[in-house]
């Protein structure tokens, strides 16, 4: 609604709505404006670009074909500077004479982008554009378009908290856009870098902003109208709730919101300044000096290609003959921008240096190089970041980064400035903490007990914690058990399968598995752990002691009882029983069971018996030893005798004497 004076208003619509309800709503009379559109014929690839092909490669070969097979300016549409510089190197030495190539992007010289767009009365004008050139501009002499289908728009990552550039297919609506390019002064011609079955699988629209930009902004704004949460409001399209999180988290560090998410009065401070909230702070704390900063880093860095180290950036600023491939036109915006916003802020602020204004406008980007050769470093909010080796700034310890690609798994570093500990210590000394831990290492396999400095993400200091609790030791130790597994003897396994035989029967004995048990190391496992503390001593556990007092006395009792670890032999002697099958088992020598004429049993269920040979070696399983004696010994007999003449093999084994040893000498 536009009020030209007082007593005419006009109110503006879009063409895809309809205005006579409204028109006849305010009594007001009609106009309508439709745009000349001239038809422009629509060309398709014959089928997808090869997966194998580079896309500059394509996108080149496309334009020369257009070129060949109409007259007038061509408009290529790629999606950013890298891809524009290819493809124009690609096409210099291979358009026909009379043709000129003209880039346009947003960071080149105003000078250069005007050229671009001007008419050129001497050549046949070939314009290599990004998405600037979907806008109402209209670029003279331009009748064809080539649409190479590749659009670049900035999404915000929640999990890294930033943005990062991304090359993603365009939409419909954005095709649409570009394609009546070629049609704006006269009929034109699109060539579509896609086949015609392609462009079904196209998105309808871009996403809404909303849906991909840094919201902390917004969020700010939020507060300040005393809207609780973004459900508050009836928006279009919701904001992301993830995304609403980390800004909020961010205007907390920033002092912008109380705990329970109330503007403060610093927040209402930023949200009067035409900055991110980030660079308010920043320029709040540090006052005018600071403007110069701010300036630099809400626009184009002038000195892209160069270093990433800011105070290049500085110097430019200072003194531009320093620096040659300086862009004039940005550095003087930059200039022009610092005094508007000097005006902005009263006082002197704290005359910080560039280093510790950047650590207030991004605390969780301060980074603490990793250990190694290479320029990686962590960041204080959890990200990795990565420099380019031969950069100046390849070595430097602890920085602050000031803008980041936004990589998922290891952001690059665009621009960043050192800072030292004792100005980080003046900054946050607050915020940094000792953390004391105790915790199983994996790598090393065993406890490690540290006392750490910590900044957010970053440990400035790391040395041995020689007091640590036991208590704390023994959990760390009980991780390795988790880790390594349950140290199982023989005994313990066959205790277990004893209280697994009787649990059958009687419900009320623990479950003594693999799972159970390691669900509950706590409670029956924690109190051993005293004197643990690396791999050989978890190996070293006996667990049969801990997992017998998991047993009640009398169920003790009961399990001595019904499922004995050993079996008796009619000598006396004690052999173990083997819970681990589906009936408890022994082994003995043959000889061991003479006289024994009733199978032995255990809770009602017979005991497998492996008989061995003389020499251990299994002659026969039974689970009925009288019918063995009745049936088959008379075989073994046989064979053995042979075998063995020194012991016994008496014809009757029911009656016989058990033995071990063999027959004596005869004197």
């Amino acid at each position: 609604l536009l009020e030209l004076r007082p007593d005419l208003k006009v109110l503006v619509m879009s063409a895809t709505l309809d205005a006579d309800p409204v028109a006849d709503m305010l009594g007001a009379a009609l106009i309508t404006s439709v745009g000349r559109a001239w038809p422009v014929d629509t060309r398709w690839l014959d089928r997808p670009v090869a997966k194998s092909q580079r896309f500059e490669q394509a996108a080149a070969e496309l334009v020369l074909r257009a070129v060949a097979q109409t007259d007038g300016g061509v408009l290529v549409f790629l999606p950013g500077e890298g891809e524009i510089r290819r493809v124009q190197a690609l096409l210099r030495d291979q358009l026909p004479d009379g043709c000129r190539l003209y880039p346009l992007f947003g960071a080149m010289p105003f000078a250069a982008q005007r050229a671009a767009i001007a008419p050129d009365v001497r050549a046949r004008k070939i314009v290599l554009a990004t998405s600037i050139a979907e806008t109402s501009l209209t670029i003279q002499d331009i009748s064809v378009v080539v649409d190479a289908g590749r659009a670049r728009r900035a999404r915000f990552d929640p999990g890294a908290g930033m943005s990062r550039l991304v090359t993603e297919r365009v939409t419909k609506a954005e095709a649409d856009q570009r394609r009546g390019r070629a049609g704006r002064l006269r009929a034109g011609t699109c060539w579509r870098m896609w086949t015609k079955g392609e462009n079904g699988g196209l998105a309808a629209f871009p996403p809404a902003e909303i849906e991909a930009a840094d919201l902390c902004a917004l969020a700010l704004e939020l507060a300040l109208w005393g809207a609780g949460t973004a459900d508050d409001l009836n928006f279009l399209t919701p904001p992301n709730p993830s995304a609403m999180a980390k800004a909020k988290d961010l205007l907390n560090a920033l002092g912008a919101l109380d705990g329970s998410g109330h503007i403060t009065s610093h927040g209402r401070t930023l949200a009067a300044l035409p900055l991110h909230p980030r660079l308010g702070h920043m320029l709040t704390l540090g006052g005018p000096g600071a403007a110069p900063l701010a300036a630099l880093l809400s626009g184009r860095d002038p000195l892209r290609g160069a270093s990433v180290d800011l105070i290049e950036r500085k110097q430019a600023l200072s003194g531009p003959g320093q620096f040659p491939a300086a862009e004039r036109g940005a550095l003087e915006r930059v200039r022009t921008e610092a005094k508007r916003l000097a005006r902005l802020v009263r006082g002197t602020g704290e005359n910080l240096k560039w280093a510790a204004l950047t650590a207030l406008a991004y605390p969780d980007r301060i980074g603490l190089r990793r250990a190694g050769e290479a320029p990686r470093w962590v960041l204080s909010g959890g990200k990795g970041a990565v420099m380019q080796a031969n950069d100046p700034m390849a070595a430097a310890g602890l920085i602050v980064a000031a803008d980041l690609d936004g990589d998922a798994r290891e952001a690059r570093i665009r621009l960043a400035i050192e800072i030292s500990e004792a100005e980080l210590l003046a900054l946050y000394g607050d915020q940094i903490v000792w953390r004391e831990f105790c915790v199983w290492s994996r790598q090393k396999r065993r406890v490690r007990a540290r006392r750490q400095e910590c900044f957010g993400a970053l440990v400035l200091s790391d040395q041995a914690w020689s007091n640590a609790p036991d208590t704390a030791l023994a959990q760390a130790a009980l991780d390795g058990v988790r880790d390594l597994g349950l140290p199982w003897s023989e005994a313990a396994r066959r205790f277990c399968a004893r209280v697994a035989l009787v649990r059958t029967a009687h419900s009320d004995f623990p479950d003594l598995s693999d799972d159970a048990l390691m669900a509950r190391l706590e409670h029956w496992l924690l109190p051993f752990m005293a004197n643990v503390r690396t791999e050989a001593d978890i190996r070293a556990l006996d667990l049969l002691a801990p997992l017998r007092l998991l047993l009640g006395r009398a169920q003790i009792q009961l399990l001595d009882r019904l499922a004995p670890a050993h079996f008796t032999t009619p000598m006396g002697r004690k052999t173990p029983i083997d819970y681990s099958g589906d009936a408890p088992e022994i082994s003995l020598r043959l000889q061991e069971l003479f006289g024994v004429a009733e199978h032995p049993s255990l809770a009602g269920q017979p005991l497998r018996i492996t008989l061995l040979s003389p020499a251990g070696r299994a002659l026969q399983t039974t689970m009925d030893l009288p019918g063995f004696w009745a049936s088959s010994y008379r075989d073994v007999r046989k064979d053995m005798r042979g075998r063995y003449p020194k012991h016994p093999w008496p014809e009757d084994p029911t009656v016989a004497a058990p033995t071990q040893r063999a027959k004596p000498r005869k004197g």
